[in-house]
């Protein structure tokens, strides 16, 4: 006697309550399934962006909207400065180093970022083809920029002013693409970097004249040299028009934020795995109530307590893998859907399928729900009173 068998047949000889148990279950683990994924993407790409950004010097406002414009380049910026007085805050002995940005224009919704080639460098990119750019309006894309426009080393273009419009075009300005960088998985592959003196010339009028004092950046990522350089430079900028933000200060801000959505989101996860848990339950009493004349025929013809009691079980673990396995194929649609909105506004690749940390304990705590399930209706098989049972015809 093949229980497997025999126990599969009966799931789906139940089709609406089957589903509906599979669906609850699948529903469940699908949530939890996807706020482990993109809890995973956004911890990976914190984490690779900041890369030893330990300070982020920019224009008083926002200082989370200072991070998220200028490290993950997800926000409009609060503002430009003095390029001057930012390299006097370079120069301070507390700050090791630091790498200018200056932007304001777009090109298919991709930024020109205004930079030195340390930026780059910063995040370990190589150029996969072409060279470095030197001459003014000579750019260099990342990855993702090149895939999408399908763009080659020697092709020209003009950019858009802004960050979020491509309308007002500076056709009197050529972009050339002279370098392509290999894909590194951070911020730069969605960027097109040039020299901050292109930034400035695509505004600049023929014939402007622009003191050296006057010319601005739109921040500036900085590295610490001494731990007191998070005290003693907001203190040294409180009279200016900048300020000092600290990625890890406002990212752990930005978490919390996000804490009390998942957290509630996870809860209705939970409490759906266990209507889920529920509704298996019910399936299988109604079941056996249905077939118990059935199973007491079984009991006659050799079928042992233990060997009925292991048939209502894989009958109740059918039902869970089942919802598992559709959980888990629901969150990655999920995570597919949400990675083409990310990719459309903001450039980002969430497409990764792989296992989530979490996610084999899911699994495991799925699956131990729907045995627990399944065992409770499935101790009554060892009390089944078989004369009576036969006797009532039912």
């Amino acid at each position: 006697m093949n229980l497997v068998s025999i126990a599969r047949r009966n799931v789906f000889h139940r089709p609406l309550s089957t589903g509906l148990s599979v669906l609850l279950l699948a529903f469940g683990v699908g949530m939890i399934s996807i706020l482990l994924l993109v809890q995973r993407q956004l911890a990976e790409d914190f984490d690779r962006n900041i890369n030893d950004i330990d300070m982020v010097l920019g224009a008083k406002g926002s200082p989370l909207q200072l991070i998220l414009a200028n490290v993950y380049h997800v926000d409009v910026p609060t503002g430009n400065i003095s390029l001057p007085e930012a390299q006097q805050v370079v120069a301070h002995p507390f700050v090791e180093s630091g790498i200018p940005l200056a932007y304001g224009d777009n090109y298919r919704m991709y930024r020109i970022v205004g930079t030195e080639w340390t930026y780059p460098e910063h995040y370990a990119c190589v150029l996969a083809e072409g060279e470095r750019w030197g001459a003014t309006f000579e750019v260099v894309l990342g990855a993702a920029v090149a895939k999408t426009a399908g763009m080659v080393v020697g092709d020209t273009f003009f950019s858009a002013h802004g960050l979020a419009d491509e309308t007002d075009v500076h056709d009197d300005k050529t972009f050339v693409v002279v370098g392509i960088l290999e894909r590194s998985g951070s911020v730069i592959d969605q960027l097109i970097l040039t020299s901050i003196e292109t930034v400035w010339a695509v505004h600049a009028h023929e014939g402007d004249i622009v003191d050296p004092a006057d010319r601005e950046i739109t921040a500036m990522l900085l590295k610490k040299r001494n731990p007191l350089a998070i005290l003693t430079l907001p203190n040294l900028l409180k009279d200016s028009n900048m300020q000092i933000a600290l990625p890890s200060i406002e990212l752990n801000r930005l978490t919390q934020q996000f804490g009390i959505g998942i957290q509630t989101i996870r809860a209705i996860a939970l409490l759906i795995m266990v209507l889920s848990f529920v509704s298996v339950f019910i399936a299988l009493f109604n079941s056996l109530r249905d077939r118990r004349y059935e199973l007491a025929l079984m009991r006659t013809m050799g079928g042992t307590p233990r060997a009925l009691f292991t048939l209502v079980v894989t009958e109740g673990l059918w039902m869970t893998c089942m919802g598992i396995i559709t959980g888990l194929i629901l969150s990655r649609i999920g995570i597919a859907v949400l990675s083409s909105v990310v990719a459309d506004q903001f450039h980002y690749d969430w497409s990764q399928m792989g296992a989530a940390p979490g996610e084999g304990l899911l699994v495991a705590l799925a699956f131990l729900v729907g045995l627990l399930a399944a065992a409770i209706p499935a101790r009554s098989v060892l009390k089944m009173d078989i004369s009576r049972t036969l006797g009532a015809g039912r």
